[in-house]
């Protein structure tokens, strides 16, 4: 009889690390070439030039409106025609990718089949789960990187690099307007996290990664509806979608902190306490698929 037979401990095989298991970067390939990666990619690529085009033909963004807002500075300049796009898709666009690359993840491996095999690999389930959450997290993040970078190219070759003309009235200069609308992402992105981890806990859940990434914009969208109802009152500062167009204080003469922060606690303590469910949860089921 063994010693480890002895000592209770079950064996392992020469060189085996749980930690060297489904590497991050294994992970990142497999996902980016996924089809629904690339797609998604494509819609968000296409959604300057989109746009660009309806600006043209509707004969600017401003016309007809009496009210000065963000939207009617699209057509100044880059950084103008970038911040309009996030505007414009902050709402619900970019929604849907962080809701599919972090609902879809686990619950595709379920509906494949192959997630029981990628756990008899041996991958321990925690490092399974935590490869897929940091790859979901990064492909979103790089989504909505994508679409101001390929807005603010495409607005300097339609409308010219200059500075940021703010609705309220004032200027940024090029260098600043660049470093408030990566705040304005950083800010959208920190937002989103609850939807991904809503979206993230599902795929546990579920074999089904529509009914993931369905049940976490679904979720989300009845959050942006309770926002609209004054009636609540202050109850609405507990929902996130509540703080979701605080980036809007970063466009602004001078910066305002105080809603973001707010938004940025809510959101970053709600996520946290989904994911530990997803973990928890993963960690005591049954799989079958």
């Amino acid at each position: 009889m063994s010693s480890s037979t002895l000592t209770g401990r079950a064996e392992v095989a020469d060189g085996y690390r749980a930690a060297r298991t489904l590497p991050v970067r294994v992970e990142l390939v497999r996902q980016l070439k996924r089809r629904r990666t690339l797609v998604m990619f494509g819609i968000l690529i296409a959604l300057p030039f989109v746009l660009l085009i309806a600006f043209q033909l509707g004969g600017g963004p401003g016309s007809g409106n009496t009210r000065v807002n963000l939207m009617d500075t699209a057509t100044v300049s880059g950084a103008n025609f970038a911040a309009v796009n996030l505007f414009a898709s902050a709402g619900f666009l970019l929604i849907v990718p962080v809701a599919l690359f972090c609902g879809d993840t686990v619950a595709s491996e379920a509906g494949w089949s192959s997630l029981r095999y990628l756990l008899a690999a041996p991958v321990p389930r925690a490092r399974l789960l935590w490869s897929k959450l940091v790859v979901g997290l990064a492909l979103s993040l790089a989504a909505m990187l994508l679409l101001p970078l390929t807005a603010l190219a495409v607005g300097t070759a339609a409308y010219g690099w200059g500075p940021l003309q703010l609705p309220t009235g004032g200027a940024l200069e090029p260098g600043t307007a660049a470093q408030r609308l990566l705040i304005t992402v950083a800010y959208i992105f920190v937002s989103q996290l609850v939807t991904a981890a809503l979206a993230f806990w599902l795929s546990t859940r579920t074999d089904a990664p529509l009914g993931a990434v369905g049940g976490a914009v679904g979720l989300t969208i009845v959050g942006n509806v309770l926002d609209q109802v004054t009636a609540l009152g202050d109850w609405r500062d507990f929902l996130p979608s509540h703080w979701q167009y605080a980036w809007l204080d970063a466009v602004q003469p001078k910066v305002q902190w105080s809603d973001m922060i707010q938004g940025t606690s809510l959101s970053i303590t709600l996520a946290l306490v989904l994911f530990a469910l997803a973990f928890r949860g993963f960690a005591r089921k049954d799989v079958v698929s």
